[in-house]
């Protein structure tokens, strides 16, 4: 069902403050921390988390009950004068996952960051940093008009950015320098196009704009203008340049927020402008180009994720594979008359994004512990880990099962979810990308847990014991993450409706186990192939049979992969990412360009305004 701008926007909705709220909240946090000081301020910081978690929930529940959105007119003025903030189920779902995430953080992070007796600068600034992520992330999730989000998208840079280089380290520092000025570039990309929309059609509120967007050549140069920009910020293939050394080099609790959340601030504005703004503006080919974008990363990233000699590195490039699996979904939710159109493939995106939100904060959560006590995260020194952290190898392996697309994880929803899209609209290669994504996340993650479960070749001696804490709070978002089959979506989310349900009994175990088959085993193939870490554990050398028989196969999987980690370093070279920053541009336009008019004037008048109504 959908409303028209006038009747929705009239008046703010009943419990639209709680939209206010759940800005207010972590803003006051800040504030107020510069008045208690360093030695209080983790007791508000838990405090501010437990408000905001409380209000995001309080969201969820009021959306469900409601006939609509909840919107509040920011003084009583109505768009274009006035700006709104406004909820639907895809803000709700999103605000609550960062708030899931953020508490885990909190939790995490009090071990790391908790104040001395005398005033520390780390802990007080990573305090006000995560309040400030968190505040802005929520003017992202409910931000009504294009400006406001520039905002609020810049905000959530500035917080994140000095939580790369807390340990004031070289290495930290230059990469939140790069991270700064690459993000920096993106969002002059994204302001320019904004610009263009507000000199066309005189708003840039996202319900009116999608009433008044109409096909010209200004209107495409915008649209390529800032979905280049917000791809940069998000770091798809090829313009990650920032995204490893900076989520590597921050602390675990900072790596599990930049990974977990910031890049989904980007991804989730790309999603308003091409589904509710301009839903008749992008055609076949640009569609068909941002999925190969994310095709490329999901191949390319989990094959240098398979090179990495350190834990974080390779969660790092994890991370830009799985951001790949965000961007499937847009060929395969345009319709024969050239509409993006709400519905299951948009569905399977976005669950992914929560799936990927929880699983990956879980990950790094977890290699922060193993870092702490063993001082080190060499791949090839993990040997007997899992001795001295089992909570934490069992986060980091659940958290790489659901990011497998097993069931009942929230993975697996979005993966059925794609490929049913997939078959409904004949792009069968699509399909194959996902089911080789499965394969490629099973390889990096079953080489990593064949170290850690390999005997120790010395006793682990640590300065600092296990923190049961630390580890519960990565396995607490690592079974979230598992277990999101299990939630009612269609509640939440209208567009899921016909989402794969999941019954615990003989018949789902049998259906989980054969679907588990083809990952663990195409995984093990992949990893023996393409892994490069150090000379393999015992158990697995004493298999001599059979390494002698592929020892040829995988001498031509390491030269392909030494090919690859070489294309990794040029391609995070500055000025081949200035380059492609241009080119992308000129392809999307390219792209939008092709039958632009006829689409556009063939739009239809329903669905323009709610994406999900």
């Amino acid at each position: 069902m959908s409303y028209p701008a006038t009747v929705l926007d009239a008046v703010t909705t009943t419990r639209g403050f709680l939209l206010v709220l759940s800005i207010i909240v972590p803003v006051a946090g800040v504030l107020l921390a510069f008045v208690v000081g360093g030695r209080h301020i983790e007791r508000l910081a838990f405090a501010t988390i437990l408000f905001g978690l409380a209000i995001a929930a309080a969201i969820l529940v009021a959306l469900q009950q409601s006939d609509g959105p909840l919107v509040y007119l920011l003084g009583a003025w109505a768009p274009p004068l006035g700006v709104a903030l406004r909820a639907d189920g895809l803000s709700a779902v999103m605000m609550m996952v960062a708030a899931v995430v953020i508490s885990a953080v909190g939790v995490f992070a009090g071990a790391d960051f908790r104040p001395a007796a005398a005033e520390s600068r780390a802990p007080f600034a990573f305090w006000i940093l995560l309040l400030g992520i968190w505040a802005a992330l929520n003017i992202v999730f409910l931000g009504g008009d294009l400006f406001t989000l520039y905002v609020a998208l810049e905000l959530v840079t500035f917080a994140a950015v000095p939580l790369v280089s807390l340990d004031g380290r070289a290495e930290t520092l230059q990469a939140a320098l790069r991270y700064l000025l690459f993000a920096l570039t993106g969002s002059v990309l994204y302001l320019l196009g904004t610009t263009l929309f507000y000199g066309l059609y005189g708003t840039l509120d996202i319900v009116l704009l999608s009433h008044r967007v109409r096909a010209q050549p200004a209107t495409l140069v915008a649209a390529a203008l800032m979905t280049t920009g917000l791809l940069a910020k998000t770091a798809l293939f090829p313009l990650y340049l920032w995204l490893p050394p900076a989520h590597a080099g921050a602390p675990a609790a900072a790596s599990a927020i930049l990974s977990g959340l910031v890049v989904k601030g980007s991804f989730f504005i790309l999603v308003r402008l091409w589904f509710q703004v301009m839903p008749g503006l992008p055609g076949f080919a640009a569609t068909q180009l941002l999925a190969a974008l994310g095709g490329a990363a999901i191949v390319f990233g989990s094959v240098v994720a398979l090179r990495q000699e350190r834990l974080k590195l390779v969660i790092a490039y994890s991370t830009l594979a799985q951001i790949g699996y965000l961007f499937l979904m847009f060929p395969l939710a345009l319709s024969a008359s050239g509409q993006l159109e709400s519905g299951g493939a948009l569905a399977g995106g976005l669950l992914q994004a929560v799936s990927h939100a929880t699983a990956k904060a879980a990950m790094f959560l977890a290699a922060g512990s193993i870092y702490a006590v063993l001082g080190q995260d060499r791949i090839a020194g993990l040997g007997g880990v899992w001795r001295a952290l089992p909570i934490a190898v069992l986060a980091f392996a659940l958290g790489g099962v659901a990011l497998m697309g097993i069931q009942p994880s929230g993975a697996y929803l979005a993966k059925e979810l794609l490929l049913q899209a997939a078959a409904e609209k004949g792009q069968w290669w699509w399909a194959v990308v996902l089911q080789a994504g499965g394969i490629f996340t099973a390889a990096y993650v079953l080489l990593v847990l064949a170290h850690v479960l390999a005997p120790a070749k010395a006793p682990i001696a640590s300065d600092r014991p296990a923190l049961r804490i630390q580890e519960t709070a990565a396995l607490a978002l690592a079974l979230c993450s598992l277990l999101l089959g299990l939630l009612p979506w269609e509640a939440y989310l209208p567009i899921a409706q016909g989402i794969p349900s999941y019954r615990l009994g003989p018949e789902a175990v049998s259906k989980t186990l054969s679907k588990v088959l083809l990952p663990i085993l195409g995984g093990t193939v992949v990893a023996t192939l393409l892994g490069r870490w150090g000379p393999p554990p015992a158990h697995i050398t004493s298999w001599k049979p059979p390494l002698a028989v592929v020892d040829p196969i995988r001498r031509i999987g390491l030269a392909l992969g030494d090919l690859i980690e070489r294309s990794d370093g040029f391609l995070r070279q500055w000025p081949v990412a200035g380059v492609t920053l241009l080119v992308l541009v000129l392809l999307f336009g390219g792209c939008n360009a092709d039958g632009l008019v006829m689409r556009m004037q063939a739009r239809p008048a329903s669905g323009r305004h709610q994406l999900f109504a």
